[in-house]
């Protein structure tokens, strides 16, 4: 039967998912919203899925157009039946979608578990170690990204916003499915580990005096993104094997988070393939 009312106890669980951190770790959970996310989704970790009648009906539309249109639309109905589903009403699908513009369809997902060696490919090791990042679409972005270039794992300070932040979500693009990532108490000492393990970590730093591109990173390397208005933790950054710098021109001291991370991933992914 359709849910048709926002005082079903299920729609109360979701609104409380999209609001509460804390919530989402003690029943180990985490949301995913719209058709990209839902098809990305790997079965095993789904555990609900709601959508709207009119979205049903879409997809059903969708047969009629042309082949690449009905060939998407065939695969979420399969997809759809595997998973199972409930109908929403319009009015209380916006209750719980975390967006002004809802697609339709939310997924429920069991948080996956990563550990160190996951993360560890020997010499195509390529890490991003993210100390206290606040802003929810720049962590997402760097997944993003960092899918992009080939990094093998993300590594977060336990001050570092929550990953599964529906705007986290919601910047990763599917991402958050593919890329392994933990988050650690003690960056510093996740740092001597790597270095244990032979990767080379190099820190964003305004007191770098080496340039990314003058330096090698075609074996193991993790860079080291402080937070968006401090930077990294003195202590942190001291730990690092070497500093490195992004050049500015003007007034300009440093650049986004989430940018800064980009451009130094791409340059590791340019030095591997020879380009």
């Amino acid at each position: 039967m359709m849910i048709t009312s926002t005082s079903n106890q299920k729609v109360k669980q979701i609104a409380q998912w999209q609001t509460k951190a804390k919530q989402r770790r003690q029943d180990d959970v985490f949301l995913a919203e719209g058709l990209k996310m839902y098809e990305e989704a790997p079965l095993e970790l789904i555990r609900e899925v709601y959508l709207t009648e009119s979205l049903l009906k879409q997809l059903e539309s969708r047969k009629t157009a042309d082949d690449r249109t009905y060939d998407k639309a065939w695969h979420i109905e399969e997809k759809l039946k595997r998973t199972g589903y409930e109908t929403v009403a319009e009015e209380v699908f916006r209750r719980m979608s975390d967006t002004q513009t809802p697609q339709g369809i939310l997924t429920v997902l069991r948080r996956p578990v990563y550990e160190t060696g996951q993360l560890l490919r020997g010499d195509k090791t390529l890490l991003l170690l993210l100390e206290d990042i606040q802003d929810p679409g720049n962590l997402g972005t760097m997944l993003r990204t960092g899918e992009g270039a080939g990094i093998t794992g993300v590594i977060m300070s336990s001050q570092t916003v929550d990953i599964y932040n529906p705007k986290t979500i919601r910047a990763t693009m599917g991402s958050i499915y593919r890329v392994p990532f933990l988050y650690v108490e003690d960056m510093g000492e996740a740092v001597r580990t790597l270095q244990k393990n032979s990767v080379r970590v190099y820190a964003a730093h305004l007191r770098g005096e080496t340039y990314y591109s003058s330096l090698s990173f075609r074996e193991g390397t993790a860079f080291l993104i402080g937070n968006e208005g401090k930077g990294l933790r003195r202590e942190t950054a001291e730990l690092a094997d070497s500093y490195l710098k992004i050049p500015m021109e003007g007034q300009v001291e440093s650049l986004n988070a989430a940018i800064a991370a980009s451009l130094l991933v791409y340059e590791a992914h340019r030095q591997r393939h020879g380009q």
